[in-house]
């Protein structure tokens, strides 16, 4: 999708025309909820997640807020504020392990132990991702695992391009040093 496309849906979207606020929703919960899973690690908070953004989103419309252009980053925003609020309010529950998910999925992998190994490594990541700023992890998942230009993520976080890469560096840094950590351990 170009500028040119975005700006447009983003007036028909501030004139509260329901297919534009259609299109908005469709074209942008699938990353989202994506981008919450990976951060929350929890499919119900990633879905809570995705509606309070677009509730946002539209109560900003209605009183004559929300972003003037860039969109995608405004609503990456707005979930980035959500789930790091949901960290604050509970920063206990992220420390443990999550669990909860059956081992039996046989889609997800093919034996018990690669389901163990994979779920061990997903808990260490998410743990490694957690000891980072807020802005450098928001960098790190839009940057490796949206796969986002860093111009792009510079307008969802509201600094320049070189803050942007100075936040990268840093937190591969830091999230190697994490890892090397644990995995000594």
């Amino acid at each position: 999708m170009n500028d040119m496309d975005e700006s447009i849906l983003l007036e028909k979207a501030r004139a509260f025309d329901l297919d534009a606020l259609a299109e908005v929703y469709d074209r942008y919960s699938p990353p989202i909820y994506r981008y919450a899973l990976r951060l929350l690690g929890d499919e119900v908070l990633a879905e809570e997640c995705v509606a309070d953004t677009f509730h946002r989103f539209l109560l900003a419309l209605r009183n004559g807020g929300g972003p003037e252009n860039h969109l995608q980053a405004y609503l990456y925003r707005v979930a980035h504020n959500w789930i790091t609020d949901t960290f604050r309010r509970n920063p206990a529950r992220w420390l443990e392990e999550s669990d909860g998910e059956s081992l039996s999925d046989p889609a997800m992998v093919e034996s018990i132990e690669a389901q163990v190994h994979q779920r061990l490594e997903q808990n260490r990541v998410r743990r490694a991702l957690r000891a980072l700023t807020p802005d450098q992890r928001q960098v790190v998942v839009l940057k490796f695992l949206e796969g986002w230009e860093n111009e792009s993520i510079a307008r969802a976080i509201g600094k320049p391009v070189g803050a942007v890469k100075s936040l990268q560096h840093r937190a591969l840094a830091s999230l190697r040093r994490f890892l090397d950590m644990e995995g000594k351990e």
